[in-house]
């Protein structure tokens, strides 16, 4: 299969680069000048997501915003202008459930099948392999692309129908966004209560709190390495998405609320293009 990837920013590049281990990978992004690195490895350069598409069998997405996957699908120059009837579109984006089933119902129209399969692990994840991927569409596409998906991802769950890979990574942020807090407010209090936070974190890991976020996250704060694995500005992006569909169906979610919140003060503190870890400045000036 020919394979493309729309999107190489801070976890596309990582997971090119595994594609790129076995087979030629066509690429494209919005500035050519950050995906040279790649190309000089072997990517293959395509102008438009038009014209990746004309020339591959497997598409790869993963854009920033539901109205970016929406405009390289169905723009003008967007994936569905040329992929031939029997390709596969595979959205690794973190994007709206409804959004989901709508390009899925999109291609069928055109014979284009579409996989939501949005990931979960960070910047780490991408560079190690490791990513969580949470599937939605049709199983039989699914399992086509499956050993694709293992080049770069090592817990791959097929959920259901579109938007059912969508619905699950809601539930994940969900998870992350409370952990978050609870991990920068542990931190806040060992140092306020004069501890040694690196102790601190060595005791409550490997105990009944531990968390990929307490593991992984809390680290790069205790070092002030706040660089992104994933951005605050994406991850709010997400959180609203997560409470628009948990009012949807009636629920009230005051802790996803609160979260949601709190990223907000952060990204009002110029902290938008940090990583998630950022938020423990939210509490840094309490200490």
């Amino acid at each position: 299969m020919k394979i493309g990837f729309i999107g190489t920013g801070v976890m596309g590049k990582s997971i090119v680069l595994h594609l790129l281990k076995d087979q030629t990978v066509h690429i494209y992004t919005r500035t050519k000048q950050k995906a040279q690195d790649l190309i000089d490895r072997g990517a293959v350069w395509e102008e438009t997501p038009s014209a990746l598409a004309s020339n591959c069998d497997v598409i790869f997405t993963m854009v920033g915003y539901p109205d970016d996957v929406l405009e390289v699908y169905t723009g003008g120059e967007g994936i569905f202008k040329s992929a031939a009837a029997g390709s596969i579109c595979i959205d690794l984006t973190t994007s709206k459930p409804e959004l989901a089933y709508d390009l899925f119902e999109k291609g069928r129209q055109n014979g284009i099948h579409m996989i939501d399969a949005p990931v979960s692990g960070g910047d780490t994840g991408a560079k190690n392999g490791t990513l969580s991927i949470m599937a939605g569409g049709e199983e039989n596409i699914f399992q086509q692309v499956l050993p694709l998906l293992q080049k770069f991802g090592s817990n791959i769950v097929f959920h259901g129908e579109a938007g059912s890979g969508q619905h699950t990574k809601m539930s994940n942020q969900i998870v992350i966004g409370s952990t978050m807090m609870g991990v920068c407010e542990a931190l806040t209090y060992a140092v306020k209560s004069g501890l040694d936070p690196e102790k601190v974190l060595a005791s409550i890991s490997q105990g009944a709190a531990g968390s990929w976020s307490l593991s992984h996250l809390a680290p790069r704060i205790l070092k002030s390495d706040y660089e992104p694995g994933f951005y605050i500005h994406h991850f709010i992006k997400d959180l609203k998405i997560a409470l628009e569909e948990s009012k949807r169906m009636g629920l009230s979610l005051p802790g996803l609320e609160l979260a949601l919140k709190t990223y907000e003060q952060a990204k009002d503190i110029g902290l938008a293009e940090k990583g998630t870890q950022a938020l423990y400045k939210v509490y840094e000036d309490q200490i």
